[in-house]
């Protein structure tokens, strides 16, 4: 029993890497292209997946990184912009709640 939990943890590991590979942006690969890393991963089964999860895969901080990258977006913003402000709710807007006291008593 405890080697088939032990082979479907391995095939787990193994699948996850292979996906977080076909995931992860061309760009963001270390040390391999994309297409080296789905060989390695392939062909050396345990051993590919864990060099993934090692040298290949970006880092946290790259992946938060290049999140929001600039040529990924359509509207050019740079780190200074002021946000957009964020959506209220109809109870947050007086006029809205202005409108629905006048519709209420039939001011309309």
């Amino acid at each position: 029993m405890a080697y088939v939990l032990l082979a479907l943890v391995l095939v787990g590991v193994w699948l996850f890497c292979l996906f977080d590979i076909l995931a992860t942006d061309e760009r963001d690969v270390r040390y391999l292209p994309k297409v080296g890393w789905l060989l390695v991963t392939l062909l050396f089964m345990l051993a590919g997946a864990v060099l993934w999860l090692l040298l290949g895969r970006p880092r946290a901080a790259d992946r938060t990184a290049s999140f929001g990258r600039a040529d990924d977006r359509v509207e050019e913003t740079g780190p200074q912009a002021p946000r957009p402000p964020a959506p209220k709710g109809p109870d947050d807007d007086p006029d809205f709640l202005r409108d629905l006291d006048r519709r209420i008593h039939g001011e309309d």
